[in-house]
């Protein structure tokens, strides 16, 4: 109870400085890779609190550590992604967008905020805990490969390296002052899928002196269906969906080609591997049958997600004792995907929701471009996340 109280008194303390970080950020998004601006604000803020850091990973990523007592002991991480998405917002508030077309329409600025309110809570609170506690301000969560795999590559999981990892994302679902767990596999992989048909277009009035690449697409479009709804094994959940068709022909022309788009997600890495045969596989038959060819290329995006039983089992019960049971939902799988997930195939992991609504039955889905949170969810984001690290060191 002493810990909860000291933590809850410090989330007090850097509440507004928090609103005021989340929303400059907010106000000032940038894509993924090009977070420049981002990581010279974080970066001030820790120059400010005489905390150490490593810029330019992954070109605008940030890390740095707070040490506790026995710095050795035992190392953990806590992630937060800082990029935003290509959307134009439609709010009207004090710290609307001032980047057209840019807007942090899926909370990384929250996650952020957030994140740095975790820091200036633990770095008050270091006579409390034993080990080393690493901050990843990540870029590029949202743009394939993932600011997390290069992170990664560069070394982010290294110098010290830690035993487990933490990530929370902003979920509107949920009112805030409470959070979402799922242990085992909680979100799906996700690949691109690109196609393009080549046949010999011209008059749709001479289907015999042409080769008919539209209806080819539409064929396969819809065989294509086979590989979640026949193909995958029944207890792996699967999705391949088709978002783009592009057929430059007229009402009485057939173009020479048809590209299609799509996305492709699955709970199980091996069967992504064999689901991506089958994919080629039905692509290329159909259109030999009809005489034309067809290029396929799957872009391997993020792995499916794991949250490590163990570990997010002992998170659960530390959120249980700082939030109340009441506060501390179960979720179910997403088909949607996150480049967490490279952590996640790599150490233990848990990767949580944090409720930010005001009222969850009409509250704007992320991605959307009047999407927003009650900014009382940044208390429960950095307090229990605060509350967390020190439990999982000391246990």
């Amino acid at each position: 109870m002493e810990l909860k109280n000291k933590i809850n008194h410090l989330v007090e303390k850097h509440f507004d400085e928090v609103v005021d970080i989340r929303r400059h950020i907010h106000e000032n998004p940038e894509l993924s890779f090009q977070e420049f601006e981002t990581s010279k604000y974080i970066t001030s803020l820790l120059d400010s609190w005489n905390i150490k850091y490593k810029s330019g990973i992954a070109i605008t990523g940030i890390v740095c550590t707070i040490e506790g007592k026995n710095p050795d002991k035992r190392i953990i991480a806590l992630r937060a992604d800082i990029d935003a998405l290509p959307v134009n917002e439609e709010n009207d508030t004090a710290y609307k967008s001032k980047n057209n077309g840019v807007m942090h329409a899926c909370g990384h600025d929250a996650h952020t905020a957030s994140l740095l309110g975790t820091l200036r809570i633990l770095n008050e609170l270091k006579d409390h805990f034993e080990g080393t506690i690493k901050f990843i301000f990540q870029p590029a969560e949202e743009k394939l490969p993932g600011g997390a795999k290069q992170m990664i590559e560069e070394g982010v999981l290294e110098n010290p390296a830690p035993e487990f990892i933490l990530g929370q994302h902003v979920y509107p679902e949920l009112t805030h002052g409470k959070v979402g767990f799922k242990k085992g596999i909680y979100m799906a992989s996700t690949d691109e899928l690109y196609f393009t048909i080549n046949g010999k277009g011209g008059h749709a009035a001479l289907p015999n002196k042409i080769t008919n690449t539209v209806l080819i697409a539409s064929q396969i479009i819809v065989e294509l269906q086979r590989v979640p709804n026949e193909l995958s094994p029944k207890n792996i959940p699967t999705i391949l969906s088709i978002g783009k068709v592009i057929a430059n022909g007229a009402t009485n022309v057939i173009p020479n080609k048809v590209n299609l788009e799509g996305t492709f997600r699955t709970m199980d890495e091996q069967w992504r591997k064999v689901a991506h045969e089958k994919i080629t596989e039905i692509a290329t038959s159909i259109a030999v049958k009809h005489g034309a060819t067809v290029d396929v290329n799957i872009k391997n995006g993020y792995p499916v997600l794991f949250n490590n039983e163990e570990s997010t089992e002992k998170i659960i019960q530390y959120s249980k004792e700082y939030l109340g049971e009441e506060n501390v939902v179960d979720l179910d799988i997403r088909m949607t995907a996150e480049d967490f997930a490279y952590y996640s195939q790599i150490i233990p992991a848990t990767f949580y929701r944090l409720g930010t609504s005001t009222n969850s039955e009409n509250a704007q889905p992320l991605h959307s471009s009047n999407f927003d949170i009650n900014e009382e969810s940044l208390k429960t984001g950095m307090g229990t996340m605060a509350y967390i690290s020190i439990k999982y060191l000391n246990q």
